[in-house]
């Protein structure tokens, strides 16, 4: 079922009337023009425009010869469909200048939309504005990026530019004439015709009148979450999220169940997808082995009639790099020399009782590519020695691509000694000894150079033994898998000579004929018939090196002229340069030419270039059946060849076939899609003395049907017999039974796999589709890598990237395979020329093959990793994008479009009613969620300050009692007291200050005081004194002196927010805020008075304020939440002193003990423990301020070891800066005597879900300093209550959980073991405070939740804050956070709700009362988490998961945007690797978290904000990111 048509000689007429008849239908029909009539007839007559022509053809030429006219026309027609389907708007990615080489800024950034025409209908013509309008409608502009130009309607295909401007036509198309090209390579099927006129825009108008306007004052625009943003970025984004939401294929199934298994799609076989109807197939049998009464009986044996009867004749010539004869070896010389070598290496290595080489001993050939003679003697050398040659490339440098690999194979053959030429020798990288180096991954050799001159003669009576070709191992020839990994495939002698035989047979060899070889000898073809049946058959080989291929790559036909050649053996690339650098050679004459052998005729591809070049040639004599492709395999040695015949009416075979069908393995002919077709040439009938079947490629050899593709197998002895020393390997490929469908062997000989796909059609032809190594299994369906290349190849313009330099290959991501294509792109192409090539061949290939392209990158030229010969290294390529070090310069990835087995979205079930909760609460057994720390009603000490309301009287009572008791100790940078506070002390300022803010600020009781200090013993005593004066003190961080103009906004903010009627400060704080920087940043007129305290009363006040209420406001918090949001608290006496009391109980401090505090002093817990608990417990606090660490990272672990402190508090910065900047310096630290064996609780003060990873590290790390691993834990605040939990000094140590992450995102707690997959280890945060209770809620519902079942955390305690303090009293949000009641259950209690997500979980641990211990595990806020395709996440999941992908990504942050994931990295590392995170981002994203990306965006160092407890504030980085703030290096949109 295959068209066999005969390509009869083509006249440029005919194949013209052929192709237009095939493509007709797809043609735009110019008015008046018939369809069939041949195209050269329409050439214009303009003389101007036939100039031009000649001239487009000379520099088109060189891209449009290499191609299947058929293929390049598919292409054009499927991006012509793709075009009326609707212009895809593909957002193209941001660069920042300095990645970019040579375009400007506007080549690469959509103009401003803000002064851009808004309606269609005002563009003039149709397409380009002209020079009037400033700035192009956006959708235009997109448009433009990807199709090149704004074509008219007529043209049906993209137009193939010669020149790389915008608009795609240029002058000659202005002149209204219809061009067509006239010239015999593959025509253009452009058609431009009058109605298409463009108007050229003037170019000055992009570049020079528009400056990119800033985007502080850029228009604002509105977006969907009202956040005002520039316009470029969200133009973008919009422009994606049209994109996406076009359908897609296939389409999710629509029905949800919200059971909690995310299961992954699992692609269904489409019902009506093509299946195999034929009939069983046979094995196919080749011709009888004629075997030729002189045929010697071994290769030696011929060598030596040759080398004995006509020693002059020639073997083999050689050239130099200008085409000259460089060396002619005769056959009497090879002979010669070749003994002179066995003679050496067998009695010359070693000693004469130990040789180093015996026969059967492996011995590696390392020669260069422009030394066939010294190779050919070493090669025949060893074969009489008996030693078994395993040729291998030369190592350049020590870590060329694939090198290792070749090391390993030598090792495992046992390779000891390599012998190489005198010139590699010299030319090996060498030691300063002089030694040769090992290279990477090799054994030890001993090099071993074979010139004549350094060998010994043999004595007169030594002669080689020649026995008959036997069972022994002749040579190994070496294999590169698909994943890179090196095999040696092992010849028999008599397979050896077998196969030369097969070759001469149907080849028609004679003896003496001329062969001009430019294929590598070393291996495969090259070595077939260059190196030995050349011998055979006593011919003249001559060799062209590929250095001369490079520099005249019309080289091998002028050699074929030159010695009137009868063969020669080619590839398809050395056809098609030929082609290109072919100009009208006159003395140019291939009639000598019988056979010409193309190598990699097996190639889908090959086709066009064997097309092509008969196209250009047979006017020089060459005749079409002189064409032979082959087809090839390192294991089954040549598998099939056209033969040569004389007799030119038998026409080659051809297959049109459907790529649809050979995805699902299937053969049709190709019928009503005559776009997505393959074509194949056939490669000739089975060799002879073969058989020849077709297996389907699974494990099972099972024989195909015939209209089937599978793998090819022969039966042979002219193959290879094992895979050296992998015996596993080698029985799945050289030991192979074929079966029938009923199961009986087909042959009682094995066979081997060619790994080749392909199928025997009529007539016992041999027709590829494919190789084994490029199969690609997507969603179900068989791609074939070539093929995908071939797509590439037809996409125009094809100046972009350099042809042959394409990377196919696929990944594996999200159970399914993924396929990657990358390419080289020519230095001198624009972004905007090379993501318009992009977009163009994702839809090409999209439109032929049917499948997506996950990533497409282009790299800069002569970056992927070359093999020997200057093909693409594969395997390396695909490692280095795997492991993120191919640093591309474009990318473009479509996840959207390829990824079609996600779990289905979730879709929340309705409501259900509360007594259905209980019952399925008290069904199932399971005790709702709810703990409490200690009661402190009943919990007797001698605590003396809880007689005391308020903590301004405790102040007074330790000054009365132990007025010289040390309460603070500040430390600076060194280590030393910077200075220190009694009780006595403070109380005594404290008045001081209550006097100035009475006489100075003349404030009433209850105003407002803002504390602007820094951390240190000023914020205390100013505390105290407005606790003194009456007044309600609020601390704010001061503003950073280098950063004024964004920290000084915040404080202002503070400062209006709280209302306060004057600010106390230190001098040079007044002096920094009256500076002209701080006038710049803000109005710096509209301050309230500012009081410096440095300069204090002398007097004391006359009364102390005693307030009368414990319920008054004591002092107001304000934080900057994670989530961007300013939020003051107001805490009261009454809570206030509570706070202190629990902190006291669960931390047992007394008036005896040292605590190091190492926190920030402004918000939540840090500003209690820092100024108010040392007054209530009256212990001493050791102050340490976390920005002195910046200075000296010791600074607070050496204090700890210095005052012996047994707790210690710190943040998770400070954690961080001593995990990173003292893990070199442990052993320094001991020796100076850090000793951490005294601290029992090392407490990080947190807001967040406690970060394992980092405690865990901070531990291990300071274990030798004498930490105990069990001290490190975290605690647990937030704006509604500043400490929920605290570890404490009793109870039991925090345990950690393993929860199952999927679950989590369903809102539901799954435990698992340690590292289970998809586990996330969540620790607990701290013991509950005493006082403190807590439930689990649902934050949607409000009804209790069972234990273990993720909700809101509600708190219900003396020291829960008592609300906002709003300027403008928002009392809904207020009641809702602070006094919720559930909505069944204990209605009466009320609770604060913190804005958590966590879960509690009853422990087999006993706390200090004797219960069964209650831990409490945060997950996260409520405010962060992202809903996405219905599901929860928590941004540091995804976080973690992308931190870990790359060694450069030192910080990430995600945020959702209009439901796209937004992914920003920080990049520690050169610009030119930012790309390279783009995929890998992308990978691991879908891999844990089953989501798509939807933007990443790679940033500098430090453009992620953080708040001062470390936390990342996520929605300040959306801002900035959406009002282009970021100034990113690299911004890429997954389509």
């Amino acid at each position: 079922s295959i068209i066999l048509y005969p390509s009869v000689s083509l006249t440029v007429k005919g194949y013209e009337k052929k192709r237009s008849k095939l493509i007709g239908a797809f043609l735009p029909q110019a008015p008046g023009m018939d369809p069939s009539v041949p195209h050269e007839r329409r050439t214009p007559v303009t003389p101007g425009s036939s100039s031009r022509y000649h001239r487009r053809r000379s520099s088109g030429s060189r891209d449009e010869r290499y191609r299947s006219d058929v293929h390049t026309e598919a292409v054009q027609a499927a991006l012509a469909k793709q075009k009326e389907r609707g212009k895809m708007a593909v957002p193209m990615p941001s660069k920042r200048r300095s990645l970019v080489v040579q375009s400007s800024m506007d080549a690469y950034t959509p103009p401003d939309t803000s002064s851009g025409s808004e309606g269609e209908g005002s563009m003039q013509g149709e397409g380009t504005p002209t020079s009037s309008q400033s700035s192009i409608n956006m959708e235009n502009w997109i448009s433009r990026a990807i199709h090149g130009s704004t074509t008219s309607s007529t043209t049906s295909s993209s137009s193939t530019q010669s020149g790389g401007s915008g608009a795609a036509s240029r002058l000659a198309d202005v002149m209204g004439q219809t061009h067509l090209e006239n010239h015999s390579a593959p025509p253009d099927v452009t058609s431009y015709t009058t109605d298409s006129i463009q108007v050229e825009r003037p170019q000055g108008s992009t570049t020079t009148s528009r400056s990119t306007p800033k985007y502080g004052n850029a228009e604002l625009m509105e977006t969907g979450d009202g956040v005002p943003v520039g316009g470029r970025v969200s133009a973008k984004i919009q422009q994606l999220v049209n994109t996406l939401k076009r359908p897609k294929r296939p389409p999710l199934r629509e029905f949800f169940v919200d059971d909690f298994e995310e299961l992954l799609e699992v692609q269904q076989p489409d019902p009506n997808q093509p299946k195999a109807e034929g009939a069983q197939m046979l094995a196919m049998r080749g011709e009888q082995l004629g075997v030729v009464t002189n045929w010697p009986l071994s290769l030696e044996a011929a060598l030596q009639r040759w080398g004995t009867i006509s020693p002059k004749a020639p073997c083999l010539t050689t050239m130099d790099t200008n085409g000259k004869p460089l060396y002619i070896l005769t056959y009497g010389k090879l002979w010669t020399r070749s003994i002179k070598v066995a003679y050496n290496i067998l009695h010359k290595l070693g000693s004469k009782q130990e040789p180093m080489l015996r026969p059967g001993d492996r011995v590696a050939l390392v020669f260069p590519n422009n030394d066939p003679a010294a190779f050919m003697v070493a090669f025949y050398g060893c074969l009489l020695a008996e030693v078994v040659p395993v040729p291998i490339e030369v190592p350049l440098t020590r870590k060329d691509a694939g090198s290792q690999q070749i090391g390993f194979l030598l090792g495992s053959c046992g390779v000891t000694v390599a012998l190489t030429s005198d010139a590699c020798h010299k030319g090996l990288p060498k030691s300063p000894t002089g030694e040769i180096p090992q290279f990477k991954g090799w054994p030890k050799l001993l090099w071993f150079v074979t010139e004549s001159k350094h060998l010994s003669k043999p004595p007169r009576d030594w002669f080689p033994h020649i026995k008959d070709a036997n069972n022994e191992t002749a040579y190994i020839e070496y294999k590169t898998c698909k994943d890179g990994s090196v095999l040696g495939v092992t010849v028999m002698r008599i397979a050896l000579l077998t196969h030369c035989q097969a070759l001469t047979q149907s080849c028609g060899y004679t003896e003496a004929e001329t062969i001009v070889n430019v294929l590598d000898f070393k291996k495969d073809v090259g070595l077939w018939h260059g190196i030995l049946t050349s011998v055979m058959n006593m011919m003249h080989v001559i060799s062209i090196p590929y250095s001369l291929m490079k520099v005249n790559p019309l080289s091998w036909i002028q050699k074929v002229c030159q010695y009137k050649a009868k063969v020669a053996c080619v590839k398809s690339r050395d056809m098609h340069w030929a082609l290109v650098a072919h100009r009208d050679q006159r003395d140019i004459n291939l009639s000598s030419l019988r056979m010409l052998v193309v190598a990699d005729g097996a190639n889908p591809w090959s086709v066009s270039s064997c097309d092509a070049f008969l196209n250009v040639f047979q006017s020089k004599g060459l005749k079409p059946e002189v064409i032979c492709p082959c087809a090839s395999s390192p294991e089954a040695l040549t598998v099939a060849i056209r033969r040569p015949t004389d007799d030119s009416n038998q026409p080659p075979g051809r297959g049109v076939l459907s790529m649809q069908g050979l995805s699902h393995g299937v053969i049709r002919v190709d019928s009503e899609e005559k776009l997505s077709v393959l074509t194949l040439q056939d490669v000739g009938t089975v060799m002879p003395g073969a058989l020849m079947c077709v297996v389907k490629p699974d494990v099972v050899p099972q024989l195909c049907k015939t209209d089937e593709i599978g793998e090819l197998c022969v039966g042979s002895i002219a193959t290879g017999t094992s895979y050296y020393g992998l015996s596993g390997m080698t029985k799945n490929t050289f030991e192979v039974f074929p079966m029938n469908s009923v199961g009986a062997l087909i042959s009682e000989y094995p066979f081997t796999r060619t790994g080749l796909l392909g199928f025997v059609g009529p007539g016992g032809l041999c027709f590829i589709a494919g190789k084994m190594d490029g199969l690609m299994v997507v969603g179900g369906r068989r791609h074939n890598a070539d093929d995908i290349v071939a797509t590439a190849l037809a996409v125009e313009p094809m100046k972009f990237v350099y042809r042959g330099r394409i990377a196919v290959f696929s990944i594996s991501v999200l159970h399914d395979e993924r396929i990657v294509v990358v390419a080289e792109q020519r230095p001198d192409s624009t972004e905007e020329d090379s993501f318009q090539w992009m977009s163009r061949v994702l839809q090409a290939i999209d439109g032929i093959h049917q499948v997506g392209v996950y990533c497409l990158a282009l790299v800069p030229s002569n970056t992927l990793p070359k093999t020997p010969l200057g093909g693409i290294h594969l395997s390396e390529s695909k490692q280095l994008f795997l492991e993120g070090s191919l640093h591309p310069c474009n990318v473009l990835m479509c996840p959207h479009t390829c990824v079609t087995n996600l779990p289905k979205p979730r879709q929340k079930q309705p409501e259900i009613g509360p007594a259905s909760v209980m019952v399925g609460n008290l069904v199932s057994g399971k005790r709702i969620a709810q703990a409490s720390g200690r009661d402190l009603g009943q919990m007797e000490d001698n605590d003396q300050a809880r007689k005391f309301l308020f903590l301004s009287e405790v102040l007074q009572w330790r000054a009365q009692t132990t007025p010289d008791h040390v309460l603070y100790t500040l430390l600076n940078c060194r280590g030393t007291i910077a200075s220190s506070l009694t009780c006595v002390q403070l109380h005594k300022r404290a008045e001081k200050i209550a006097t100035m803010l009475a006489e100075r600020g003349h404030l009433q009781d209850g105003d407002h005081v803002a504390l602007v200090y820094p951390p240190g013993i000023d914020l205390i005593a100013a505390f105290y004194g407005c606790l003194y004066a009456g007044c309600v003190p609020i601390t704010v961080r001061p503003p950073h002196p280098q950063n004024i103009a964004t920290t000084l906004p915040t404080v202002k903010m503070i400062v209006e927010v709280s209302r306060s009627a004057c600010m106390m400060t230190t001098a040079v704080i007044c002096k920094l805020l009256r500076s002209k920087e701080a006038s710049a940043a803000v109005d710096v007129r509209s301050w309230p008075p500012v009081l410096d305290t440095d300069d204090l009363p002398k007097k004391k006040p006359p009364l102390l304020y005693k307030p009368s209420n414990p319920d008054t406001l004591a002092y107001l918090d304000f934080s900057v939440s994670t989530t961007g949001m300013l939020a003051g608290v107001k805490m009261s006496h009454t809570a206030t002193s509570a706070f202190c009391r629990s902190i006291k109980l669960q931390c047992e401090l007394y008036p005896s003990r040292e605590v190091a505090i190492c926190l920030d002093p402004y918000c939540g817990l840090g500003f209690v423990l820092w100024c108010l608990c040392s007054v209530y417990s009256g212990h001493q606090s050791i102050l340490i301020p976390p920005s002195e660490l910046e200075v000296n990272p010791a600074l607070w672990l050496l204090a700890v070891s210095q005052y012996k402190v047994r707790d210690t508090f710190c943040s998770y910065s400070v954690m961080e800066l001593c995990t990173k900047g003292l893990g070199l310096q442990t052993e320094s630290l001991k020796s100076r005597g850090l000793d951490l064996s005294r601290v029992r609780t090392c407490v990080v003060v947190a807001e967040e879900r406690p970060r394992i990873a980092l405690t865990q590290s901070f531990s291990k790390l300071f274990k030798d300093l004498g930490l105990h691993p069990r001290a490190v834990s975290t605690s647990f605040g937030c704006r509604v209550n500043l400490a929920v939990c605290l570890q404490g000094t009793s109870g039991p140590d925090p345990t950690t959980v393993y929860v199952d992450m999927r679950a989590l995102r369903h809102d539901r707690v799954r435990l698992v073991e340690r590292g289970s997959p998809h586990s996330l280890p969540l620790m607990e945060s701290g013991k509950i405070l005493p006082g403190v209770r807590i439930i689990i809620a649902n934050p949607e519902t409000k009804g209790p939740l069972g234990d273990s079942h993720l909700g809101e955390i509600w708190v219900c305690s003396g020291h829960n804050a008592s609300g906002y303090f709003t300027v403008y009293g928002d009392e809904a949000l207020q009641s809702d956070h602070f006094t919720s009641r559930l909505s069944f259950g204990d209605t009466q209690t009320i609770w604060a709700r913190t804005g958590y997500l966590g879960f509690l979980r009853r422990t087999e641990l006993t706390d200090a009362s004797g219960e069964r211990h209650d831990a409490l595990y945060v997950v996260g806020a409520l405010d962060e988490a992202m809903e996405l395709r219905g599901m929860r996440y928590h941004p540091i999941d995804i976080e973690t998961s992308v931190i870990r992908t790359h060694k450069s990504i030192t910080e990430c942050a995600v945020f959702t945007w209009t439901n796209l994931l937004v992914v920003v990295v920080e990049l520690d590392g050169s610009e030119q690797e930012a790309l390279d995170l783009v995929p890998l981002v992308t990978n691991v994203v879908l891999e844990e978290h089953y989501l798509i990306v939807g933007v990443v965006v790679v940033v500098d160092i430090g453009v992620i904000p953080i708040n001062s407890r470390g936390e990342k504030q996520r929605m300040h980085l959306r801002d900035g990111f959406l009002a282009d703030q970021l100034d990113p290096i690299y911004v890429a949109y997954n389509m």
